[in-house]
Order: structure tokens, then sequence, then C-alpha cells
């Protein structure tokens, strides 16, 4: 019994407030030292499992698995964005608006189709600018 009641008599763990980079935390793991070129690449293709080839957008079915991966695919683009090389953020800006929609279970089909096209186009020139590096 005396171990209980000196359990119940320390004193409450302090907390520490987390710095702001702790608090936007966008994405899950992965480590904060990771190479934003691969992280986002690795995430592109990820989600380019479930898509339908390019040109085949009007086809695409947008179920729930689909709208998860862009989902993802937004926090990884949000959390290593940033980071990307300078050529390559407005097109990280593009992918982060698209995915924005395209996760969005209540966007309108016709809309879904033009924001997938546009998500394309600018997650290609990412993973061709992160080739070159």
């Amino acid at each position: 019994m005396p171990m209980l009641v000196a359990c119940q008599n320390s004193p409450p763990a302090q907390k520490t407030q987390a710095s702001a980079s702790e608090t936007a935390k966008y994405s899950t793991g992965g480590d904060p030292d990771d190479d934003p070129c691969t992280r986002v690449v690795s995430s592109i293709g990820y989600a380019g499992l479930l898509l339908l080839p390019a040109g085949k957008e009007d086809e695409q079915n947008f179920e729930n698995a689909v709208l998860g991966r862009l989902a993802e695919l937004r926090g990884m683009v949000q959390e290593f964005g940033p980071r990307l090389p300078q050529t390559l953020q407005g097109e990280a800006e593009k992918v982060e608006k698209a995915t924005k929609g395209l996760s969005s279970a209540q966007t309108p089909r016709k809309r879904q189709v033009a924001l997938l096209k546009d998500y394309r186009a600018a997650a290609d020139r990412i993973v061709e600018g992160c080739k070159g590096r």
C-alpha cells in the first residue's frame, strides 16, 4: 500500500507547450527530416494506384477509397510541399488546391473531373521536377 500512496501524492506531470511545427502537422507516418520530393512523389504514386490512367478522368469512380487517398496526399503536400524545390512550389499549391476539392464527397462530379485533370497535370510536373534533383 505505501507504493500506491506515494504515487497518489506525487506532483502532476508538467505539461509542455507544443511548438508551432508540432501543432501544424498535416500528415502522419513520416519523419520531418524526410526528403520532401521523396515523400510527395511517393504519395502521388500511392494515390495513383486508385486512379484511372490519364485521359480517362471522365470515367473515374470517386469512391471513398479514392477520396481518402487524395486527402492523405493533400496532407503530405501541406506538410512537405513548402520544402520542395522553389521551382515546384506553384505545382504543390495546385496539387493542394485540387486535392482539397477532390477529397470531399460533397464536390459535384463535374467539378471532381476538372479537379482531377488539374491535379494530374501539376502532380506530373512535381514527379518530373523531383527526378532532376
